[in-house]
């Protein structure tokens, strides 16, 4: 049997250990062979490295969805959103096959700040919040599979040379279960972190993109790699290019952690005053740092503060775009 093909098809079962507020519980999932040298080499908290329980769970996914014929794409994907953003390396693509291991940035979802009710914003360069809630704007962590892809033209922009260029941007999305079941109704997915800010409307009826009254979306083109997001998983334009470029007609899997269970348990070992590695959990030792102790919001606590919130403060009707004061 090629070698390529020993990933797919040499699957055991075992029980993993999952810590859980400081007490272990067992659950059986489909594991992986064991991590080849060449992955081992990668293992690890360093930039660059990934955590040796995400990989673990990542592979377990992977395989498990392979094995129901879920997935047939050769790599498969990971993150770990309780490293540090920015420039940071977070997202990882895994091809065992090839034994290709990549370390890209991410970024992680920015979360919203009800002033007077609840705060559960996260910084740029590291999460504290996390949540499955509806509008919450935040990531949830737990297994995903990657799904259709939707492309859509968002405006036009002044690139470096002063011409006008047609934006569309590609959106991957995601499906969940457990916690993560909602991804699709949330619009969860991957996507470039770029976006038109500043956008008015500028006369060009020639444009294929131009409204009944000859008008077309213009803007500033603003690039958030590494950054925050709205919950979904954002990449560089180069990065998101290949990345969604691997996924057609091909999905695969992507874990994210940490999942709610994780948090729960690193929130208590730091409650208790007991750090979280001797209580064989993970959390990013310089991010965990900074934000003291991570927090999970679950959908069924933060939902009717959110619907609650959205009564109390209703949007105002849209307004259409302004025309542009430049032609």
């Amino acid at each position: 049997m090629p070698s390529r093909l020993l990933l797919l098809t040499n699957i055991v079962s075992l029980n993993v250990i999952v810590a859980l507020s400081g007490s272990p519980r067992s659950f059986a999932v489909e594991q992986p062979p064991d991590v080849p040298a060449w992955l081992r080499t990668h293992i690890g908290e360093a930039e660059g490295q990934i955590a040796h329980v995400v990989l673990e769970r990542a592979r377990a996914l992977y395989s498990q969805k392979v094995s129901e014929g879920a997935v047939k794409n050769p790599c498969y994907f990971a993150m770990d959103a309780t490293r540090p953003g920015v420039f940071g390396r977070r997202f990882y693509v895994i091809c065992e096959a090839d034994r290709s291991f990549r370390a890209i940035s991410a970024g992680h979802g920015n979360g919203r700040n009800l002033k007077g009710i609840a705060n559960f914003a996260n910084g740029i360069r590291c999460a504290k919040n996390f949540s499955n809630a509806m509008d919450s704007k935040l990531t949830a962590g737990g297994a995903y599979v990657t799904e259709e892809t939707r492309t859509s033209f968002k405006g036009y922009y002044r690139d470096s040379a002063g011409k006008y260029v047609a934006f569309s941007r590609s959106f991957v999305q995601f499906d969940g279960k457990g916690d993560t079941a909602n991804a699709r109704p949330r619009a969860i997915g991957g996507h470039p972190a770029v976006s038109l800010r500043g956008v008015c409307l500028r006369k060009d009826p020639d444009s294929p993109y131009a409204n009944q009254d000859g008008y077309v979306p213009f803007g500033q083109l603003v690039n958030y790699t590494g950054g925050r997001s709205n919950g979904c998983t954002t990449w560089s334009p180069s990065d998101a290019e290949q990345i969604i470029s691997m996924l057609k007609d091909k999905p695969t899997t992507l874990y994210i952690y940490p999942e709610s269970t994780d948090i729960d348990a690193v929130a208590q070992a730091v409650r208790v005053r007991r750090s979280p590695s001797r209580a064989a959990l993970y959390w990013n030792a310089s991010c965990l740092k900074e934000i003291r102790s991570p927090k999970f919001w679950p959908k069924e606590t933060l939902e009717p503060i959110l619907a609650q919130y959205k009564k109390d403060h209703p949007t105002p009707p849209p307004r259409p775009a302004p025309i542009c004061k430049r032609p």
